[in-house]
């Protein structure tokens, strides 16, 4: 599957961005489904969120409340809702995808992920 990504950019601290991850399959609902951020390299990527095949979805510690995953099936296109954003957050953002993986969190996805999106700028100004 191929992933593109589209979304991102520059707000100040308390702001608002959604990126979308758009899959070249219509059976995308079938994949696990995650976002990463690279803060800048050198540094390592860290897990966001990710969504399971069953629908699960599951965030780390430090965006609950603040980022929500969605989905669009007629689409095939995974959206990543960030409210409330923190000089923290920024980085690189990439989706990636692995079919069939329903042990989905972030760690999983990032080993076994074959499919990545190109990656999407979001800097977030204080």
């Amino acid at each position: 599957v191929q992933l593109h990504q589209s979304g991102g950019g520059s707000v100040s601290a308390g702001g608002s961005l959604r990126l979308s991850c758009a899959a070249s399959v219509p059976s995308f609902s079938l994949y696990c489904m995650g976002w990463f951020r690279h803060a800048a390299p050198g540094k390592e990527r860290v897990g966001v969120a990710t969504r399971a095949p069953d629908g699960d979805i599951a965030y780390a510690d430090a965006v609950k409340g603040r980022f929500s995953l969605s989905q669009d099936n007629m689409k095939n296109t995974l959206y990543h809702e960030m409210d409330n954003l923190k000089p923290e957050d920024t980085g690189v953002y990439y989706c990636a995808a692995a079919h069939g993986l329903y042990d989905c969190w972030s760690s999983n996805l990032a080993n076994l992920a074959r499919s990545w999106g190109q990656g999407t700028q979001v800097t977030v100004s204080s």
